[in-house]
């Protein structure tokens, strides 16, 4: 963790025009939320709907999209980022730097809206198992899209695959899909720390922890590896 790097990444992450996308996304998971308890439904009428269709669906994985690949990709595609690769530092530092900066935003961005829900839901388990579902699911969407960035020169259309085709369309065909979906993983383990008839996943509690891992000790190694490369094509170039 180099903490120049992450305060550098923080400030142009912020400053760009793009961050404001992900204010729109928790406002109307928290609206819908409060909309629908204040008509009087049930928890168990509108839990499904708003954090699994809305919150797991949409909300965290595009905030992840859009920072996890804006962290690295964006100075990649200015250019900037051969100043950071001049330096003498580990393309590992570099990288869990990045991932860590993605993880805190897409995070707190998520985790907080996903918080009122369960709050909004009358269960505090709920609302905490949700911030940490948020944290987990952060962490391997903001691995995997980081890694993406630096293959390719798409990355916020192929993490749209992902996402919409991979998770969302085949998601619901194919139940083997399941087992290499960020979203059953969240859902599985939220369920599991906060137990009720919302969430339930369609993988097991140790695939939904072991597949996480591999998400994000994989696709964060596959980046640092590709930054390497991308570093000595910079300098023969």
């Amino acid at each position: 963790m180099n903490p120049t790097i992450a305060r550098i990444t923080l400030r142009g992450l912020l400053g760009r025009r793009r961050i404001w996308l992900l204010v729109p996304l928790p406002i109307l998971l928290i609206g819908f939320a409060w909309a629908a308890r204040a008509f009087g439904e049930p928890p168990a009428e509108w839990g499904e709907p708003v954090i699994v269709g809305l919150g797991f669906t949409a909300v965290l994985p595009v905030i992840a999209l859009i920072v996890g690949t804006g962290v690295l990709g964006s100075e990649i595609d200015d250019g900037t980022i051969t100043h950071i690769l001049s330096k003498p530092l580990p393309r590992s530092e570099i990288v869990f730097t990045k991932l860590a900066v993605a993880v805190g935003v897409t995070g707190g961005f998520a985790g907080v809206p996903l918080f009122v829900v369960g709050l909004l839901a009358d269960s505090t388990p709920l609302a905490f198992a949700l911030v940490v579902g948020a944290f987990v699911g952060a962490l391997a969407y903001s691995a995997l899209f980081l890694a993406i960035s630096v293959l390719t020169r798409r990355p916020v259309l192929l993490g749209l695959v992902y996402v919409v085709l991979w998770e969302g369309l085949l998601g619901n065909i194919m139940s083997g899909t399941a087992k290499l979906s960020i979203q059953q993983y969240v859902r599985t383990i939220v369920d599991w720390l906060a137990p009720t008839d919302i969430l339930a996943g369609s993988v097991s509690v140790p695939v939904s922890f072991v597949m996480a891992g591999v998400f994000t000790v994989g696709m964060t190694a596959l980046a640092v590896q590709k930054l390497r490369t991308f570093a000595v094509a910079g300098e023969t170039g």
